[in-house]
């Protein structure tokens, strides 16, 4: 869509096809099941939640280990190895306080979008996210209530739930009654941009989606249109920026998350090559066709791995399960982090005690950063 010569915005034909091909098209057995669990599970907060107790134990047990160790995961069909392949290094959870305040003179008040896989599996990035936007004078409001925003539906042809979470999702804002919804996922904000799109058709609610779609702005897109109030402290990184699709072609926002990155004093910032080409996540493809996910993924591996960065920033959690997949399967151990975290760990400033017991600046932040990973 970015590369048309002639600016045709054909995402939304495409995902009217998908549509008509979710009604149409006839699947196996086996692969009706299988999108109706993804379908059943990943856009669910509370079914992603529960999912964290047995894949704790599945990884801190050594049970993974021993799985992939000696080759069980083979009988397993294609796609739900691939599944296993992406799932992340969980960590405690962080949870979001539904209102954080500003500091300072409050500049607006925002409602976060906290997302589904984002919310139960990266719920640092959404803590990290909250903190900055209250460090910059934003009052923070984050809806415990708030249901998927249907990206996921959406971008796989699954209209009618999509329609529903798109509903629910406007209802919850309202009371919030914000200024502005930050999303800090490129899949969720390039969808809730398009609700004004989606619900068109829709009496009551066509006018409070196009209402609600004008208040969407992405977190790095947001913060660029406000000058930097608090102070970022150095970090001496060098920092490989990774494009997620839905950020740089559906919403076309490229420029500010590497202006937010260069606010922070040291950090090198460097440019993949091929930036424009996915990584091979895109929704739920990397489940559903694991194969050419694979290839993408591996060749952004092959494409960042000459660079020798010591972190890759992003903006959207299905890049960072991908490019941490595709790195550890070509054997670079460089971890992968939201863009807002490093400006989160800037702000916060921890670096001189890791300094003092560290040979090098660029080992410290590493050492600092690793509490958000």
């Amino acid at each position: 869509m970015t590369a048309c010569p002639s600016g045709v915005d054909y995402s939304k034909l495409i995902e009217a096809t998908r549509a008509q091909i979710e009604r149409n098209y006839p699947r196996s057995v086996f692969e009706k099941l299988y999108r109706r669990m993804i379908f059943a599970t990943f856009p669910r907060p509370d079914r992603l939640r529960l999912m964290r107790i047995p894949l704790l134990v599945y990884q801190k047990s050594g049970l993974q280990s021993l799985v992939r160790g000696i080759g069980l995961l083979n009988l397993l069909p294609k796609k739900l190895r691939a599944m296993e392949a992406l799932m992340p290094k969980l960590k405690s959870s962080e949870p979001t306080p539904e209102l954080t305040a500003a500091q300072g003179a409050k500049r607006a008040r925002v409602g976060l979008l906290l997302g589904c896989v984002q919310r139960e599996f990266f719920p640092r990035v959404n803590a990290a996210t909250a903190r900055v936007l209250a460090a910059e004078g934003f009052e923070v409001v984050a809806p415990a209530e708030q249901p998927c925003c249907g990206a996921l539906m959406v971008h796989a042809g699954e209209e009618n739930g999509a329609l529903k979470l798109a509903r629910k999702t406007i209802d919850v804002f309202d009371r919030a009654n914000v200024e502005f919804i930050i999303t800090n996922a490129a899949g969720c904000g390039s969808n809730v941009k398009e609700y004004g799109h989606l619900l068109r058709d829709d009496p009551q609610y066509a006018a409070r989606a196009k209402t609600f779609a004008a208040k969407c702005r992405d977190i790095t897109e947001f913060l660029g249109e406000y000058p930097p109030r608090a102070q970022r402290h150095p970090m001496k990184l060098r920092v490989a920026y990774h494009d997620a699709c839905h950020l740089q072609h559906a919403q076309g926002i490229r420029i500010p998350p590497r202006q937010l990155l260069a606010q922070i004093p040291g950090i090198d910032l460097l440019e993949i090559p091929e930036a424009a080409i996915c990584c091979g996540s895109a929704g739920i493809y990397n489940l559903v066709q694991p194969d050419t996910a694979t290839k993408l993924g591996d060749q952004k591996a092959e494409l960042i791995a000459p660079l020798k960065p010591d972190i890759i920033a992003t903006g959207n959690p299905g890049c960072l399960l991908q490019l941490q997949s595709s790195l550890a399967r070509a054997g670079h151990n460089i971890p992968v982090v939201h863009t807002i975290q490093l400006l989160d760990a800037s702000l916060l400033d921890r670096l001189s005690a890791s300094r003092s017991a560290s040979t090098s600046a660029s080992s410290a932040s590493l050492a600092v950063l690793s509490d958000s990973f």
